[in-house]
């Protein structure tokens, strides 16, 4: 009887971390893509970054953020993305972090440049400046349900994977569509932009080993 019982402990040990393991391999694989959610594709092939480095968003993975003429109140927003979403995943190929800014503030934008590169190279941020009417139809373009700023400025964060059309989440426990990521809070960016990052790198990472061709 002892045996038996011992038997049994050892097989319920082994068999709950298999079972448990199975039943998130099985949730990942079913979230392996992370939903498009407009319907057609961004584009700024064309665009440069005020560093003169030539854009596009095809081909690239892209965390888009929108500080227009509120250099300021932006960037510090910016700090909780940089912490939380580009320190850790700067060093991926093909991701690249954009920020559509109004003319006219390049001494703000060094100054935030220069923070980030206290602590992490700054390299991967780019910095585009837009006429108020560009920015407005690259926000436009995203498809989606929300609206800048007088400043045309944005608290969120959007990710555009390499086929170029918005990703998010259709059945957001909180907001239904979440079509972008609030940079003034900290839990959102923890708890979802976070996750939502890795299964896109995962999503192309598997891509990349199946066929090295992508969607």
């Amino acid at each position: 009887m002892n045996n038996k019982k011992k038997y049994l402990v050892l097989g319920t040990l082994f068999i709950l971390p298999l079972l448990a393991y199975m039943f998130f391999a099985s949730g990942v694989n079913n979230f392996i893509k992370l939903p498009r959610l407009n319907d057609a594709p961004v584009n700024v092939n064309g665009f440069q970054s005020m560093n003169g480095d030539s854009l596009r968003f095809k081909g690239n993975i892209s965390i888009l953020s929108f500080f227009g003429r509120d250099i300021d109140t932006s960037k510090v927003l910016a700090f909780n993305l940089k912490e939380k979403i580009y320190d850790k995943n700067k060093d991926f190929n093909d991701l690249q972090f954009i920020s559509f800014i109004s003319p006219g503030h390049q001494d703000e934008v060094s100054s935030f440049k220069y923070q980030i590169n206290k602590t992490s190279d700054a390299y991967k941020w780019k910095f585009v400046e837009l006429e108020p009417d560009r920015i407005k139809a690259v926000f436009s373009a995203l498809g989606t349900d929300m609206k800048l700023s007088n400043d045309l400025s944005s608290d969120h964060a959007f990710i555009l994977g390499k086929d170029g059309y918005l990703r998010g989440r259709e059945n957001d426990e909180d907001e239904g569509i979440k079509y972008a990521y609030d940079m003034s809070s900290i839990a959102e960016l923890d708890n979802k932009m976070v996750d939502d990052v890795k299964v896109i790198l995962a999503e192309y990472r598997l891509a990349l080993k199946k066929n090295d061709k992508y969607e």
